[in-house]
């Protein structure tokens, strides 16, 4: 039974039935349906800026997922990118300078690509900027292997007829480590021990006992094996030839003479404190054509590359020199 509804009319004093036609019946279902529309809209709206949808929380992990992989990508790029800095340094500083070869600019490895914008492709996404960053740092990487490669070919053809050069060439410590003391001072600046005027020192210095043993560096010949240099002490230089020398001060004794032919390895004298030194320890230099050069760069025949990167952090710090 339907529900009839009634109003009161105080003109007759009675109750009389409401009665509606299909006209209004149908104003007020356009009304509610109208209603409901606009309801469920705002509904959905407001659902929709609040409530991620299932599709919206799969695209959302797949960015985070994205930004997490690109982290890491850019992480794994700065340490390659470091390294192949290391070797790029190496191939100017040792092996190209060993062989007489021009050092690569460091403009010509790390520059970029000029002309077209490369990268316009990427344009126009919500991470352009890291995507084309991303392309960028990838095309110096291959670039900068590409001249590394080709500067290595260049030195192992320069190295084939060169084995003489390579035994001459000072390549080794010439204290042994387990003989050592301390690395007491680097190439660099220093603070003079005796007038405390920071000035340049140009060799390092090695301390060790009184009597330590010191080796040749290098196939060569004595050219000095004495005590009439200034400063120097008792001291011996070796002409490697190629324009190499290197010298070995404030020795305590000699164990060659001028003249004589060493081999690399051989023990040319003892660790001393001759001339003006402040306490028992080698002072060793090395030259390239009469210029002095920093002798860290020599020690790749006898030095594990964590003992390497241990001198060069020693070698580094600006200290007081004893000479």
């Amino acid at each position: 039974m339907s529900n009839v509804k009634y109003y009161y009319d105080p003109e007759t004093l009675s109750y009389r039935k409401i009665t509606s036609d299909k006209k209004t019946k149908a104003k007020y279902a356009v009304g509610f349906v109208f209603a409901s529309a606009l309801f469920g809209f705002f509904a959905t709206m407001i659902g929709s800026y609040y409530f991620e949808s299932p599709r919206e929380k799969i695209l959302n992990r797949e960015l985070q997922n994205m930004e997490l992989q690109y982290t890491l990508l850019s992480q794994k790029m700065s340490e390659i990118e470091s390294v192949l800095g290391n070797i790029e340094e190496r191939d100017n500083t040792i092996y190209r300078l060993y062989f007489e070869a021009n050092p690569i600019p460091n403009a010509q490895r790390t520059q970029g690509f000029g002309g077209v914008n490369r990268y316009k492709k990427f344009d126009g996404f919500k991470n352009s900027d890291l995507i084309a960053e991303a392309n960028k740092r990838i095309d110096i990487l291959q670039k900068r292997l590409v001249i590394q490669s080709k500067s290595l070919d260049e030195i192992t053809a320069l190295a084939k007829d060169k084995e003489s050069f390579l035994a001459k060439i000072p390549a080794i410590q010439p204290i042994k480590n387990e003989d050592l003391t301390r690395m007491a001072s680097g190439y660099g600046f220093r603070t003079d021990p005796f007038t405390k005027i920071r000035k340049f020192h140009y060799g390092m210095d090695f301390t060790a006992p009184r009597g330590t043993p010191v080796y040749a560096t290098g196939d060569g010949v004595v050219k000095r094996a004495d005590s009439r240099s200034s400063g120097y002490g008792k001291h011996i230089r070796i002409d490697h030839g190629y324009g190499y020398m290197s010298l070995y001060a404030h020795l305590y004794n000699y164990n060659v003479r001028k003249n004589q032919r060493v081999k690399r390895g051989d023990i040319i004298g003892f660790v001393g404190s001759t001339g003006r030194s402040q306490a028992p320890h080698l002072h060793y230099e090395i030259f390239k054509d009469k210029k002095r050069i920093n002798p860290l760069n020599f020690y790749y025949g006898n030095l594990t590359s964590e003992e390497f990167n241990d001198l060069l952090i020693k070698a580094s710090v600006e200290n007081q020199s004893l000479d």
